[in-house]
């Protein structure tokens, strides 16, 4: 479920695309009828596989405009008496799902009629969550789909994606040939391993699950259950579904498509993007994105305290995929402004995990991804007496444990820092390591804060702090995007930099005076276009582009390949 709301901010931001991206690639099939090219006010033909037409057209939700229909179409497509008479516009329609949504008192009776209305009526959906992103974030991202992905399997509807278990293996790529979709530019993948910070959650997620199984005694125990009942496979057998997957991925659908990897537990996430890096186009967003949106968040705080990213010295709490990942691209940053080695400018960061402090004495205990930032100091078990020893200008909370930073590490912090940044990054919001109130009140209103989760303004000593939110969706679309109108074949760290930076650029004065450390995401197609462009422009700079000429506008043509949710009038 969490990869499918990631796959639908894919499309929210270019979707099926008007401009068919997919045909300056050599992959999927050709535009044949012309609908992706069209511009808004040209007529097209809503095929299936062949045109659809009467009650076929209103079971269609790519095509279906339900009472959006007018006379003209009514009866061109066999639709007279399958309607009441009315005629509504968009507009209207928009108007009275936002009014109807707006009665139910309950988060996940709201995703439900999210979804319903996707599987009804596809434009009208990308129209709603485009027109009222931030009301309805909440509720198709974290925090509702958590709960979401926790009863999917009682909420089950019909199926939106691809499930490739382990009774799969020898068939994958006769599975991906069963998508009726051919012009495939971006998958994203999961095997439900570790949802938000909710852990295993087996076959929960789409568009495309790995299904090897889970370890969830609930789950095994639930007669409701949608996934294979057993333990999760591992090693070797694991390891070769996901060969055949990714070799099946490339064959059918060509060199250029994007795989986001999304919601794999620690041990996975890190080994297949170290294996597939090299060879396909791959991106980890619990990795690579909670890093850039995070940089982003950094970089843009400085013009709130000022000095730059070497003058700070950062503490994490957490140290799995997030955390590391988050780490690693602040210390290529600081090494890229300082001209530093990273290896000198990972002694500026350093992590707590379960069992304390990461220090050099634990080095050899260590998973190798944590190596890096075991630096030399005596062993400490708390965070609070972390926090007192290294006296960071920059705490991040990664842990997946709510209520950690508390009152004792805020005060710490605020001590010793004129303004410190506290980002509670973990998911869902009953994880958040403190809430926003807490950070502001125990800091006196000094500390700036971020969360995973969002939080409502707090007003303190007369003044409203609006908290920022480090959501992953500011990044992964305009990401994608960039990579894709660049024709890039691989993704390395100077892109996801790319990334981070336009993020923070985005930043208005009027959104420092509020607190905030990243912009409305009111905004998000205007930021992802940004991103797209500084990104594509980094593919281009660094000689990895196979789409040529570069255009002349990459802003511009990035905004030309964005989705449409505007409904298409019918010949």
């Amino acid at each position: 479920m969490a990869a499918l709301r990631k796959h639908s901010f894919m499309r929210l931001i270019f979707g099926r695309g008007e401009r068919n991206l997919s045909s300056l690639m050599a992959t999927g099939s050709a535009d044949v009828y012309g609908e992706d090219n069209a511009t808004e006010d040209q007529l097209v033909t809503p095929w299936t596989c062949t045109i659809a037409s009467g009650y076929t057209l209103l079971r269609d939700p790519r095509h279906n405009k339900g009472l959006g229909f007018n006379e003209t179409e009514r009866d061109a497509h066999y639709l007279r008496g399958l309607l009441p008479p009315v005629v509504l516009s968009q507009e209207l329609q928009e108007k009275k799902m936002m009014n109807n949504l707006r009665k139910y008192e309950v988060p996940l009776q709201r995703y439900m009629a999210m979804m319903d209305l996707q599987e009804r009526n596809e434009r009208l959906f990308y129209k709603l969550l485009i027109d009222n992103v931030e009301e309805l974030l909440p509720v198709v991202y974290t925090p509702t789909v958590g709960e979401a992905c926790q009863k999917y399997g009682s909420i089950f509807r019909r199926p939106q994606g691809l499930y490739i278990s382990l009774k799969d293996k020898g068939k994958i790529l006769e599975v991906l040939k069963n998508w009726p979709e051919r012009n495939i530019q971006v998958i994203v993948v999961t095997d439900g391993g570790r949802i938000l910070g909710l852990g295993d959650l087996g076959c929960q997620c789409l568009p495309i699950t790995i299904d090897v199984g889970t370890n969830n005694q609930k789950l095994l125990d639930d007669e409701f259950y949608i996934g294979l009942k057993q333990n999760r496979a591992t090693g070797q057998e694991y390891d070769e579904l996901l060969e055949e997957f990714m070799t099946a991925v490339k064959k059918n659908y060509g060199e250029k498509i994007l795989v986001q990897f999304e919601d794999f537990a620690n041990h996975h996430a890190f080994e297949l993007l170290t294996k597939y890096s090299s060879t396909h186009l791959v991106f980890n967003d619990d990795i690579q994105g909670t890093a850039s949106v995070v940089l982003a968040g950094l970089i843009s705080a400085l013009k709130l305290v000022g000095g730059s990213l070497a003058d700070n010295t950062f503490l994490f709490l957490g140290a799995g995929e997030a955390g590391t990942g988050i780490a690693e691209l602040i210390a290529l940053e600081i090494s890229k402004e300082t001209e530093a080695p990273v290896e000198e400018t990972r002694k500026k960061i350093w992590l707590v995990d379960s069992k304390g402090l990461i220090e050099s004495s634990r080095k050899e205990s260590l998973q190798h991804f944590k190596q890096p930032f075991a630096h030399d100091h005596e062993p400490v078990k708390e965070l609070e007496d972390a926090v007192k020893a290294i006296k960071p200008t920059v705490l991040i909370g990664t842990s997946g444990v709510g209520k950690t930073f508390t009152q004792e590490v805020v005060e710490a912090m605020a001590s010793f820092n004129e303004k410190p940044l506290i980002l509670a990054l973990s998911n869902p919001t009953s994880q958040a390591e403190c809430t926003a109130e807490e950070a502001y009140t125990w800091s006196k209103g000094k500390a700036i804060y971020a969360s995973g989760s969002p939080f409502q303004p707090v007003e303190f000593d007369g003044k409203v702090l609006v908290p920022g939110q480090a959501n992953n969706a500011y990044i992964f679309p305009g990401l994608g995007l960039g990579l894709l109108i660049a024709g890039a074949i691989r993704v390395n760290d100077d892109m996801l930099l790319a990334a981070s930076e336009a993020l923070a650029a985005q930043v208005s004065d009027e959104n420092y005076e509020e607190g905030r450390i990243y912009p409305p995401f009111s905004n998000i197609r205007k930021i992802s276009a940004h991103i797209a462009a500084n990104v594509a422009a980094k593919v281009y700079d660094l000689g990895l582009a196979s789409h040529l000429p570069r255009p002349k506008d990459l802003v511009k043509y990035a905004e030309s390949c964005m989705y449409s949710p505007i409904y298409r009038s019918y010949r």
